[in-house]
């Protein structure tokens, strides 16, 4: 039996301010309060949403409270319980617009077939987000550009976040996987090969935003697991999510990685 991901499960943990991790292990989703309701940045696999529930009911909030969801790209492990939320919150839902294809139905969701898991809710975006755009949630707001590469519509976001006072800037590249940027897997899915240098491209265009809070798109791209041990640990020193110089180390690493695939495994 291939790996249930969606088993995987994971209590909340804050990272600063109000914006919290509510999702599982392997399906990542962000709950921002923003004070004119909740935001969701992704919604995790389709068979993961126990965990999404119990876990935003946890830390004070109701899941009928969303009032948007945001996408960082179109795989089913970011979008898989869209849907359902919708038909339960009436949620307005956004993703980068090249991505639209592969949420509505047009294209088949490729990793799904990867693992035991598959995606039947297809959904249609409420508003589809360029490089440039600028969306308000209540008192947040979020500028969108396109990083793509791991998908056509990845997207990079970024905002401030405020705590005791202190405002400090985040920022979350929507998808750093190779996987998907293996030439077997794109020949397979008749993807464009060009995702790779298109991905470098992008990663050169965000290099120099001023990060001081690294939102990971997966847990493991910024040692999540880690820093909540170290928090818990050590409660009244200092936030290791705040590290300015994440952001850049964490960008050099995946480009480098993307480098050596170009060569290892040659279109």
């Amino acid at each position: 039996m291939a790996h249930q991901m969606w088993l995987e499960d994971l209590a909340p943990f804050q990272l600063y301010g109000k914006l919290w991790h509510v999702g599982g292990k392997s399906s990542p989703s962000y709950l921002f309060d923003t004070g004119d309701g909740l935001l969701l940045l992704d919604t995790g696999l389709p068979k993961s949403g126990y965990i999404l529930f119990r876990n935003i009911y946890d830390i004070g909030y109701k899941p009928r409270d969303i009032r948007w969801i945001l996408h960082s790209h179109g795989h089913y492990d970011h979008v898989g319980m869209t849907r359902a939320l919708v038909e339960m919150t009436g949620a307005k839902t956004y993703i980068g617009a090249p991505d639209l294809d592969f949420v509505n139905g047009t294209r088949d969701l490729p990793r799904a077939k990867f693992i035991d898991c598959s995606f039947d809710e297809t959904f249609e975006p409420d508003v589809l987000i360029n490089g440039g755009d600028v969306l308000t949630f209540g008192s947040l707001e979020i500028r969108c550009e396109s990083a793509p590469g791991h998908t056509p519509g990845t997207m990079a976001f970024f905002f401030d976040l405020e705590e005791n006072g202190v405002v400090r800037r985040a920022g979350m590249h929507g998808g750093v996987g190779v996987n998907s940027m293996r030439t077997a897997f794109l020949h397979r899915f008749g993807l464009s090969t060009d995702c790779r240098q298109h991905f470098l491209d992008a990663v050169d265009k965000l290099m120099d935003e001023p990060v001081e809070i690294l939102v990971g798109n997966h847990l493991g791209n910024y040692d999540a697991l880690d820093k909540v041990r170290r928090r818990k640990e050590s409660p009244d020193g200092p936030n290791p999510f705040v590290d300015p110089s994440e952001w850049k180390r964490f960008l050099t690493a995946r480009a480098e990685l993307v480098r050596k695939l170009m060569v290892e495994d040659p279109a």
